[in-house]
């Protein structure tokens, strides 16, 4: 079993001090240094926006100010890490609400500017259940209470109870809609029946083992400890012990020189290479902790 070395785990700073946004040097220094929340709290703000939501390029991919519904849930990821309650995020989630109860994938507002060639924007304004269910499973994690979320989870479960075929990420929304359900034997039943789907459909990388589904591009698969970010996770039990130490194997591994992890998809402008390194090293040492996998114990 690998482990991330105190030299690494220090060379992972030099890197985020070095290229990081202000905000992933305060989350850094939050989950690993013993530092504040309220840093962390005022680097977020910085992206908030009048309506409630969240914009201004805190995901990479989409540069414009106008909030969206993927920028709001990293913004909840990050609310949930300092243990601060999302105000206000569900009335301005209701307020781009389709009249089926779900959130689109991108809004229209990001029409006028950069954004990412997958930033791809319907002729109709439809709800989609990728950014829907992780925000239900992002805002149930955090214990709000609020008419949209019961609306949205209506929208979200008779479609992922039904999935014949879907795609990795939409899978992974999936997982955090289940992981946060109230209705934990409903939750785990699903869990089963979408984890069948993402093995026998090949939507999963383990080792260097298996061809890359036809329609699908390598870096759009994610691994086993991608689908069970920590222990508790309902995808847990997709995978044996091995495939999982694997998966975290790799992950050590995958540190670059530099200290940082990078993302596998495409860098289509170059600001979003170190902005998403940021996150993504934050996010590789949490999981890395999560499972046991840090030599230095922070």
């Amino acid at each position: 079993m690998k482990k991330l070395s105190e030299e690494a785990v220090g060379k992972a700073e030099e890197f985020i001090l070095r290229t990081a946004r202000i905000l992933e040097r305060r989350r850094f220094e939050f989950l690993f240094r013993g530092g504040a929340a309220e840093p962390v709290l005022t680097a977020l703000a910085a992206y908030r926006n009048p309506d409630g939501g969240y914009g201004n390029a805190l995901e990479p991919d989409g540069r414009g100010p106008g909030s969206q519904p993927v920028t709001v849930l990293s913004a909840l990821h990050v609310l949930h890490e300092v243990g601060a309650a999302p105000d206000g995020v569900a009335d301005y989630l209701a307020s781009i609400s389709t009249v089926d109860g779900g959130v689109p994938f991108v809004h229209p507002n990001a029409a006028d500017y950069p954004r990412a060639p997958w930033w791809t924007i319907p002729e109709t304004y439809e709800a989609s259940l990728l950014p829907t269910a992780n925000l239900v499973g992002a805002l149930w994690q955090a214990g709000v209470t609020h008419p949209w979320i019961d609306q949205a989870a209506e929208f979200c479960w008779p479609r992922i109870e039904s999935l014949t075929n879907t795609h990795p990420y939409e899978a992974l929304a999936c997982v955090g809609f289940l992981d946060a359900a109230p209705d934990r034997a409903r939750a785990e039943a699903a869990a089963t029946k979408v984890g069948e789907l993402v093995r026998t459909a090949g939507l999963v990388r383990i080792g260097d083992a298996g061809a890359t589904p036809e329609g699908y591009n390598a870096a759009e698969l994610h691994t086993p400890h991608e689908y069970a970010a920590t222990p508790d996770s309902l995808a847990r039990h997709w995978f044996t012990d091995e495939e999982l130490g694997t998966s975290l194997d790799a992950l050590v591994d995958a540190q670059g020189e530099d200290g940082g992890w990078r993302v596998r998809w495409t860098i289509w402008t170059p600001a979003t290479e170190f902005e998403w390194a940021g996150w993504m090293t934050v996010q590789a040492l949490t999981t890395l902790r999560a499972y046991g996998r840090l030599e230095q114990v922070l």
